[in-house]
């Protein structure tokens, strides 16, 4: 890792990133995309060390409360944030200040914030979200090395739900030839059903390969799937976005099984419910004077 002085913490939209750079390894990483500038070896954590005060200054002189999010760039909790604890310290102001938030992971390490969580959701909303990608724990490992399995992630989803947190759920990406298949949709729809999320996000069955993460990616297929670079290289050429060939089906059946279940799979919807301020407490001494 190495350290940084920051210039601001919050985006337009309310997003921070108090980590840049991931340790996860999953071989599919938009983030490691020269688009976003990352100037520095991507498993080198950098970490922003005013970005507390930073946030805490932010929120102290907001007009008014929002959604605070985080994990749009980098999980932040990589094993690092077990012994920084900068996530943990932030949820904290978080708290304090009487903001909402929301989160971004791959992993079950989110449950040693759980009190907090709680205590933020009880105040306001607060939701976590998790990525589930691969049905198959083996596979799992293959593409997503560095993280807790898809198996670990589902019990922490159950966890949340016990404790009254709303989750939603990223259905992406889907990797053609690799786990574009009905048995790993539905498997990962089964956990969610049974999790009981409040959505899931999904922009398609495939995933998107730009410079600097495609051949990241290309190199990892041809260490763990021999000859299967040829046959994206003969299917998609240089293209962007990477369609699985069974799209329309696994859509089809994502859509159906949403459905049955009444979870909200309607991107926007998603996104105002994550964007959407919500204060419980006035809501409570309004229904008490009513």
């Amino acid at each position: 890792m190495h350290f940084v002085k920051a210039r601001g913490i919050l985006s337009k939209n309310n997003g921070m990133n108090l980590y840049r750079g991931c340790s996860h390894g999953c071989i599919y990483c938009d983030s490691r995309s020269r688009c976003y500038h990352m100037d520095h070896i991507f498993e080198d954590i950098e970490v922003k060390e005013n970005a507390l005060e930073l946030l805490e200054h932010a929120l102290a002189h907001k007009r008014k409360k929002c959604m605070i999010g985080t994990g749009s760039m980098t999980d932040p909790y990589i094993p690092l944030e077990m012994e920084l604890g900068h996530v943990r310290k932030a949820l904290q102001l978080i708290y304090r200040y009487g903001f909402g938030f929301t989160v971004i992971t791959k992993s079950d390490r989110v449950l040693r914030d759980l009190d907090l969580l709680k205590k933020i959701n009880e105040k306001t909303k607060c939701v976590v979200q998790m990525t589930l990608t691969t049905y198959d724990e083996n596979l799992c490992r293959k593409i997503e090395p560095c993280v807790s399995t898809t198996r670990k992630r589902f019990e922490a989803l159950k966890v949340l739900r016990d404790a009254g947190i709303p989750t939603v759920v990223w259905l992406s990406p889907i990797l053609p030839f690799i786990n574009d298949t009905e048995e790993n949709i539905s498997g990962i729809l089964d956990m969610c059903i049974e999790a009981e999320v409040y959505g899931i996000i999904c922009f398609g069955m495939g995933l998107t390969l730009r410079e600097g993460n495609r051949e990241y990616f290309y190199a990892q297929l041809d260490r763990l799937f021999p000859g299967l670079k040829d046959t994206y290289i003969r299917t998609y050429g240089t293209q962007y976005v990477l369609e699985s060939p069974n799209s329309d089906r696994l859509m089809r059946l994502f859509q159906q099984k949403c459905g049955e279940a009444k979870i909200v799979h309607d991107n926007e919807k998603i996104f105002r419910y994550l964007r959407e301020f919500e204060d419980k407490e006035d809501t409570r001494q309004i229904c008490l004077w009513d």
